[in-house]
């Protein structure tokens, strides 16, 4: 009998079984102790209604960025115009999509990031908006634009009184 194909004692049955059960133990316990603290360490989604025409690409761009930053979205497809309006955002800083997340109002194509600043730092403002649709913001960046990066700013909306009177600040600028 050649000495490689000897059994040995690491064959028997027995230390299998008990290979096995060990190999079992590590991968219950590997489970128990770093599984829960994944999910634990996951942040559940933020909440974040928005209202769009339904045949709006880049607002489905600029949803699809939101919920990879950790945000679920509720879409209305019924256009934007009377959210904005009962929410008391005027016109002239209007875009193609409106939303609400933790009751700030978020308009148009603002970067995930700020939204997050929104949350964190609680200003006492009606919300943030990034006017028009400037090109290379976020849903309005895709390869249609060629790479191209306009200048914007993301505006802090606060209402001055009753009504639709508001001023705004520059919340963040983007530079190109």
């Amino acid at each position: 009998m050649n000495h490689s194909q000897e059994p040995t004692m690491l064959d028997s049955p027995t230390h299998q079984r008990r290979r096995t059960l060990q190999m079992l133990a590590l991968g219950l316990a590997t489970a128990i102790t770093t599984g829960p603290a994944a999910l634990a360490a996951q942040p559940a989604p933020t909440p974040i209604e928005v209202w769009k025409d339904p045949n709006c690409g880049c607002c489905k761009d600029w949803i699809a960025l939101m919920e990879q930053a950790g945000f679920s979205a509720t879409v209305h497809d019924s256009g934007n115009n009377a959210v904005r309006a009962r929410l008391g955002l005027p016109v002239r800083l209007g875009s193609c999509h409106t939303a609400l997340v933790a009751g700030y109002l978020v308009e148009g194509h603002v970067p995930p990031a700020d939204v997050r600043k929104l949350l964190q730092q609680k200003p006492r403002a009606l919300g943030i908006a990034v006017p028009g649709m400037p090109i290379g913001s976020p849903g309005m960046d895709g390869p249609a634009y060629g790479g191209r990066k306009d200048l914007f700013d993301v505006l802090l909306v606060i209402k001055t009184g009753p009504g639709s009177d508001v001023t705004t600040r520059v919340f963040s600028a983007y530079r190109g």
